[in-house]
């Protein structure tokens, strides 16, 4: 399979060589030996040898043939997905809250399930959502945009924005940031904890708005790191666990949803230098 990306090196970039362009675009180090190898990196219809300049208006085509795709095989649901943005090689749902991600065995009643029932044929993952968690979730339509999205993971150029609403049981600073180790609970394989022996975890949040009836606020959260159930842990490490949260709130009732959702994600469309950023409409958090 051939894929073929097409753009136009922005006016606002200055005189950069090929090779450079290619590494900021995040194409991975053996896809542009390939490229040079192969010529198939072509400029205003020619080839262009890797040290030489590319131009603000250069029109820039790469043939992408050598993509191992290979994947796992997601049957379809039946069920349409929520989809909040489309595009040639991404697509974006709106996962439903207690909606696993993806299948384990022989389950196919997924997010990913459904996104194979929508698009005719399985998706590539790209990043999870817990079941619990509600909101945006990316997958990818092609295999060769998969390795720029990793890359925009790992390099914090895909950035994603929660919403959160906990209960106030202690006095919160407007904006804060939370840096505990998070680890397996040992007494509850389903759970995390905070311990000095965990892996690094950052997370930072502002609060949009306070009940002080009700003692909850509403939190805007950001991740520095992808642990599972991280902001979850943090906020009840700082004594503000998520309303609804079933493992984590003491005070959880069986009839509350987690309120938790991924609400926004930007990053760089693939192949371009094009920022784009995703929300979920007002209604739907």
């Amino acid at each position: 399979m051939t894929y073929n990306f097409k753009l136009i090196y922005p006016k606002k970039l200055k005189p950069t060589p090929v090779t450079d362009v290619l590494r900021d675009l995040l194409i991975p180090r053996k896809w542009r030996h390939l490229l040079r190898i192969n010529k198939q990196v072509t400029v205003n219809g020619k080839y262009r040898n890797f040290n030489e300049l590319i131009y603000p208006n250069d029109k820039i085509e790469l043939k992408i043939n050598f993509v191992d795709s290979h994947q796992q095989e997601y049957p379809a649901s039946k069920h349409l997905p929520d989809v909040v943005y489309e595009d040639d090689d991404l697509l974006v749902i709106n996962k439903k809250k207690g909606q696993k991600t993806h299948p384990n065995l022989f389950e196919s009643d997924t997010a990913l399930n459904d996104c194979a029932t929508y698009l005719g044929k399985s998706p590539y993952i790209v990043h999870r959502l817990d079941m619990l968690t509600g909101g945006l979730l990316l997958v990818a339509k092609n295999p060769a945009v998969v390795p720029i999205l990793n890359r925009e993971l790992t390099t914090k150029t895909f950035h994603r924005e929660y919403l959160a609403k906990v209960n106030l049981n202690k006095d919160l600073d407007k904006n804060g940031t939370i840096s505990f180790a998070i680890g397996q609970d040992p007494n509850d394989q389903r759970k995390r904890m905070v311990r000095e022996d965990g892996l690094k975890a950052v997370t930072h949040y502002q609060v949009i708005e306070k009940d002080d009836i009700e003692k909850t606020a509403l939190l805007k959260i950001s991740l520095e790191t992808g642990r599972t159930h991280q902001i979850r842990v943090h906020l009840a490490a700082i004594g503000c666990p998520i309303v609804g949260d079933p493992l984590y709130n003491p005070n959880f009732k069986e009839s509350e949803e987690l309120q938790l959702t991924a609400y926004e994600m930007s990053l760089i469309k693939p192949y371009t230098f094009s920022r784009i950023t995703i929300q979920l409409p007002k209604n739907d958090f």
